[in-house]
């Protein structure tokens, strides 16, 4: 049977679109659509119900769906037994990453380790930290670095990156370098990221321990992530929080500024996560060990990360 086939039926079914499944997959709606109908010519029976607005499996294609995902999975670790033979790593290593980590940190570590590893194809995948977690229980992705945890028996979460969450404002703003009280904070306009993001998860439970609600704040804006927050205050829209790693260098070039609030001290740590149903392939091992030496003090997770990962070890 061909597995592009059951490929593109899981892919359906997962995100409720033709166009979305070609989209994650990298193919086009037409090949989607042509796939399933082979698919379903050859096991005799229709898979998907194309009636309605949305798109779902009929009772066959549920069946279809969950042995599709059992053959997939067999599949993935035939390939990953193979790779592990091997003296030299080679293989195609996907990272998907919350924007903190995916868009400072991870592109020169990824970079770094393909050219140690150069028949090793490395891709990042970037989104907010909840779409991440999301992909990795859906097995889109294998792993992911994210700002958050979420409780969950499926996923393991390991230590990856230490980092700091703070106070972004203009260079000439009154807060600027200086240690403001929580009664300041309440008053100032605020722009806050899209519900989902890392930074966003961490500031809200810093709050609510200090016993402020969100909507005690004077947040005038939602926008997006982290890249979009901090155009807006570099426009004079607000303030608002970040991690320090999105915001070093414009520290450096004097075009923002940084505050603290009394009583606030929100530290994070960025994580690692995969699913708990299987161990770690030997490539992600393998990177994961690199980014720890690469990292030095900065790195979160301790020297014997290989064999807790390996062991499935979960730290809370």
């Amino acid at each position: 049977m061909d597995t592009k086939q059951l490929a593109a039926l899981v892919a359906v079914v997962d995100r409720s679109s033709f166009s979305h499944a070609a989209e994650q997959l990298g193919v086009t709606q037409p090949a989607v659509s042509l796939a399933i109908r082979s698919l379903e010519k050859r096991l005799g029976c229709q898979l998907i119900d194309r009636s309605g607005r949305v798109v779902e499996p009929t009772e066959a294609g549920q069946v279809a769906y969950r042995h599709a995902q059992r053959i997939l999975g067999a599949e993935r670790d035939l390939i990953r037994s193979l790779e592990d033979e091997g003296d030299e790593l080679s293989g195609h290593l996907v990272v998907g990453a919350s924007t903190g980590p995916g868009e400072r940190v991870l592109p020169a570590l990824l970079g770094a380790f393909h050219r140690q590893h150069p028949h090793v194809v490395v891709s990042l995948r970037v989104d907010d930290t909840e779409t991440i977690v999301d992909r990795v229980l859906d097995r889109q992705l294998e792993f992911g670095i994210v700002g958050a945890e979420r409780a969950h028996r499926s996923l393991v979460f390991e230590p990856f990156l230490r980092d700091e969450v703070v106070l972004v404002v203009p260079t000439d703003h009154p807060f600027a370098g200086k240690e403001i009280a929580m009664d300041e904070l309440l008053d100032v306009p605020l722009v806050v990221q899209q519900e989902g993001a890392g930074v966003r998860t961490v500031v809200e439970r810093e709050l609510r321990a200090a016993g402020v609600r969100v909507r005690d704040l004077n947040v005038v804006a939602e926008l997006g992530l982290q890249e979009s927050a901090k155009s807006a205050v570099e426009a004079g829209l607000g303030v608002t929080f970040l991690s320090r790693l999105a915001v070093e260098r414009e520290l450096d070039e004097g075009r923002l500024a940084i505050a603290s609030v009394k009583g606030l001290e929100p530290g994070r740590l960025f994580f690692a996560v995969r699913s708990a149903a299987r161990p770690p392939g030997r490539l992600v091992v393998s990177f994961l060990d690199f980014a720890r030496l690469t990292l030095g003090e900065k790195a979160a997770f301790p020297a014997d990360n290989r064999e807790r990962l390996v062991r499935g070890g979960r730290v809370g």
